[in-house]
């Protein structure tokens, strides 16, 4: 008994020294309050309809997402890894394409004159570019470059989820933070301080379909526009691969069916080993 109670006071003793341990260096260390997170927090999982796996695009919301990006996005930032004729019968039908793309003007030549002219755009054509080369957009933008809006959705972690975040994440200062002019405060940018100002507000476009143009309703359209901008062949991909696991799986039933009815016979096989009777 003696010495079960001397091991009790023992344990307690060492339990004491490790909690006043404890407590007097969480008192001391300057740290405990202090934030080490020096990334933005992840964006949220917002509910895209094109997430499961045998869902397409919303091509609804990919055409008031183009609105969008033509309206407001346009007007500083380019995409020219996509053409027009990658939004023909997906996003609208041909002729409606045609007469989008006839509406911007492009300079192409020489001609035989050697000149240089300009011209309607077509279905060939990449999505036209507000800016003639990257210094005439730095100069724009008080030296800051808008980035291509084409491959936004794959260079970014989160994708869709990221760029709508962004859209919606502008936020007034913290209590602390100052920033310089032009800067604006975003909780999902790098360093939370962004140049460019809230491109989205309550009505500022007017949706063809009569869609409230609220900035939610518009981030997400154009997220899931600037998604599919970067990989126009998604819904085809996706079709393909259903088409053939559905041949796979008929192909396995198959075979399985197969294997069994070749070899059932020898797998079912019973061997009797027994006396010779005489």
């Amino acid at each position: 008994m003696m010495n079960n109670g001397s091991n009790i006071m023992k344990w307690l003793s060492w339990y004491g020294i490790g909690g006043i341990t404890g407590y007097i260096y969480l008192i001391n260390d300057d740290n405990s309050l202090r934030c080490a997170e020096k990334d933005p927090p992840s964006p949220p999982d917002w509910p895209f309809w094109f997430k499961a796996f045998s869902h397409c695009h919303d091509i609804p919301s990919c055409r008031r997402g183009y609105e969008v990006y033509r309206q407001v996005c346009a007007t500083c930032h380019a995409a020219r890894f996509v053409c027009f004729r990658h939004m023909v019968n997906t996003i609208y039908p041909e002729n409606r394409v045609k007469q989008l793309a006839a509406s911007f003007d492009y300079e192409d030549g020489p001609n035989d004159r050697g000149e240089m002219f300009t011209r309607p755009g077509n279905l060939l054509d990449p999505f036209p570019s507000p800016y003639p080369n990257e210094e005439a957009a730095r100069f724009a933008n008080q030296g800051a470059s808008p980035p291509d809006l084409s491959q936004q959705a794959a260079a970014h972690h989160g994708g869709c989820d990221y760029i709508m975040s962004l859209l919606t994440g502008y936020r007034d200062p913290p209590a602390g933070v100052s920033l310089r002019s032009g800067l604006y405060y975003n909780t999902y940018f790098p360093g939370g301080a962004i140049s460019m100002p809230p491109p989205l507000n309550d009505g500022a476009i007017e949706y063809e379909d009569g869609t409230p143009a609220v900035a939610s309703q518009m981030a997400k359209d154009v997220s899931q526009f600037l998604t599919w901008a970067q990989d126009p062949q998604h819904d085809e991909r996706k079709l393909i691969g259903l088409k053939m696991s559905t041949a796979a799986l008929v192909w396995l039933f198959s075979i399985s069916v197969w294997n069994r009815h070749v070899w059932t016979m020898i797998k079912t096989r019973r061997i009797d080993f027994t006396k010779t009777v005489y």
